[in-house]
């Protein structure tokens, strides 16, 4: 059975961000999609500092979180959901800490599998952060998964979220359009249809 994970971004276990996250998973699961919601929890998670020893790892270089463990996880997930609230018009730091990390170090796990973000706010600041995270799946040629509308939900507390019925219809948009997506590719594969040959990269400075 296909999976996808849901990350939960926010330090709050229960809250606004999970409440949109398990609206988008009860739509996957109900077109037969196995999904897991995986919380960051509270503790601080350390920003990525350039070092490059991923590069022989295969793997982060600091193993006191979650990032080697979900990477283990991405190498056989179908695709993937990202959920934030909104802090300042921006994701939470400790989930842009985290997909520094993961996708320095395991950007290869997400290629070509479909990616969506979600993000809560009491009122705005939702698009830009939208766009910071969908930033994640351009450079990891990933199908980038929609709805409706803009991948948000509106609410102080999960009760407010849950009022809030137009994102919860976009929230089961995402689900159901993920795993159409998902189910797309599965056929695909099976028909014979290969992933695109990707050229070596070219890395240009623009200082000479």
């Amino acid at each position: 059975m296909a999976k996808v994970l849901l990350i939960n971004g926010s330090g709050n276990a229960g809250g606004c961000t999970f409440t949109a996250l398990s609206e988008v998973a009860g739509a996957l699961n109900q077109d037969g999609i196995e999904t897991e919601i995986i919380q960051l929890g509270k503790d601080p998670i350390r920003d990525c500092i350039g070092c490059g020893a991923c590069a022989d790892l295969k793997r982060c270089v600091f193993d006191d979180d979650l990032v080697n463990e979900i990477h283990e996880k991405a190498k056989t997930a179908d695709g993937f959901v990202f959920g934030s609230p909104v802090y300042y018009a921006h994701p939470s730091g400790r989930i842009l800490s985290f997909l520094d990390r993961l996708f320095y170090s395991g950007g290869g796990a997400f290629a070509y599998k479909p990616g969506a973000a979600v993000v809560s706010a009491r009122r705005a600041g939702t698009t830009a952060s939208i766009d910071v995270l969908d930033k994640y799946f351009t450079i990891a040629r990933m199908p980038v998964v929609s709805s409706n509308y803009w991948n948000m939900v509106h609410g102080n507390t999960p009760e407010e979220v849950k009022q809030d019925l137009e994102g919860l219809q976009i929230m089961r948009g995402i689900g159901h359009s993920m795993a159409w997506m998902i189910k797309c590719i599965e056929a695909g594969k099976a028909a014979g249809v290969a992933y695109p040959e990707g050229e070596k990269k070219i890395r240009t400075n623009f200082i000479r």
